[in-house]
């Protein structure tokens, strides 16, 4: 599948910016303390910012994944997942779970989760249904794991996916490679952040100039 002017007609298209919070991003948070390196997130920001703006030009809803951890919720399969030094990441109301770089509008919408995926035990797709969208825009971190994860489970669920791998970020570029390659083979398109704001400046032409 390629990326079309009509897969991502703004009306039926969302963009969703998952887990760009300070303990996966900041070159202070939990995961660069931890020894990640978070260089990739500094390099994709430019184009998330350039996404966002275009988004709210275009009246394309942007949906912020936000994830918190607390202890009702470290069920001991999900505390084991990458040793104990997960636990301290993105704790409800600490510093490390506040956005990184990017701010919601109060008309914005942010969904919070708890696991890698954005639709697990979420109002995300009811959110979905409710706007009507068909097409998810997929930036954030990590490309591999929880921007993957959400892609597989809104593409199981019937959305149109569209990861924009140069908005996304992984903390291994091997890592980040194999998922763009993953979802090009079988979950949706691959494109850049400049493709998607071209495509979505089509819907802004006359008919005149769309012939041309």
């Amino acid at each position: 599948m390629e990326l079309t002017a009509d897969l991502i007609m703004p009306d039926r298209t969302a963009l969703i910016i998952v887990d760009v919070q300070n303990d996966y991003c900041h070159p202070e948070g939990a995961l660069a303390a931890g020894g990640s390196d978070v260089s990739g997130v500094s390099e994709m920001m430019p184009r998330l910012h350039g996404l966002i703006a275009a988004a709210r030009a275009q009246e394309v809803p942007v949906i912020y994944i936000q994830t918190f951890h607390e202890k009702a919720t470290d069920s001991p399969a999900w505390a084991s997942r990458s040793g104990r030094g997960s636990m301290g990441v993105c704790r409800r109301g600490s510093w490390g779970a506040e956005f990184y770089e990017v701010a919601p509008l109060p008309e914005e919408i942010v969904v919070n989760k708890h696991r890698y995926s954005a639709f697990i035990h979420t109002r995300l797709d009811s959110v979905l249904r409710s706007l009507q969208i068909e097409t998810l825009i997929m930036t954030g971190v990590s490309t591999n794991v929880c921007v993957e994860s959400t892609a597989r489970d809104g593409f199981m669920l019937d959305y149109h996916i569209v990861l924009v791998g140069d908005a996304c970020a992984s903390y291994s570029q091997a890592a980040h490679e194999m998922t763009l390659e993953n979802m090009k083979g079988y979950f949706g398109v691959v494109a850049s952040a400049v493709e998607v704001e071209a495509n979505w400046n089509i819907w802004n032409q006359t008919p005149l100039q769309k012939m041309l």
